[in-house]
């Protein structure tokens, strides 16, 4: 009998454990959200207000759009929502001819958090998510091996974790074949950005929940 109510202790704290999950995918809880939305006429407002929640990128219709929202370090934060213009960071200073920007904890920090999106808008859109980075070496782009792809398709739309995919970077930096996973903001790259792809998705819904 000891055995059992010993056996039945451990599933138990795994099951306290679990996060709970919504109707939708994703973990129930507080979160920090962030909508991308596709827009197919550019913005022509700044939108540097620390306040929103929004970031404006092309839309896309016969064919891909590609947008930048370049990334810095610090607490969740839309620096700039407006991927038409040149782009600022949340301390006013210009770091692109043209893009948003969106600031995030360092994942290899004190903070620990993970990152769930879907697609939602009008069917059929899809858009493809990369992360990307400048090497000071060579001044090169590299992007990860890995991207998120977001599709709305008819129907209910759910949440996908994509922590690794928005966080880090799958690359071989040294040329051995052999690929390594990179954190953001680490690694000895620079001037980090997510390479938004977009062909007709209206929305993508990005949450960021933190971790105890």
């Amino acid at each position: 009998m000891e055995g059992c109510r010993l056996g039945l202790a451990v599933v138990v704290g795994i099951a306290l454990a679990t996060p709970a999950h919504a109707d939708n995918g994703a973990p129930s809880g507080p979160h920090y959200n962030l909508n991308i939305i596709g827009v197919s006429r550019g913005k022509t407002s700044p939108m540097v207000d620390s306040e929103r929640h929004t970031v404006f990128v092309g839309l896309g219709r016969d064919e891909v759009v590609e947008s930048r929202i370049y990334l810095g370090q610090g607490d969740f934060q839309v620096c700039d929502g407006n991927a038409f213009d040149a782009a600022f960071d949340c301390t006013g200073t210009r770091i692109a001819s043209q893009g948003a920007a969106f600031q995030l904890p360092s994942p290899a920090g004190t903070t620990s958090y993970e990152v769930w999106a879907r697609g939602l808008g009008k069917p059929g859109g899809k858009a493809t998510i990369t992360t990307c980075a400048t090497d000071p070496l060579t001044l090169e782009i590299v992007c990860s091996t890995e991207n998120v792809v977001l599709v709305r398709n008819t129907g209910k739309s759910t949440f996908k974790n994509v922590t690794n995919e928005l966080t880090s970077l799958m690359v071989d930096l040294n040329g051995d074949g052999i690929l390594e996973r990179i954190a953001l903001f680490s690694g000895g790259l620079q001037d980090f950005f997510w390479q938004y792809d977009n062909q007709q998705l209206r929305l993508a819904q990005l949450r960021f929940y933190l971790l105890p």
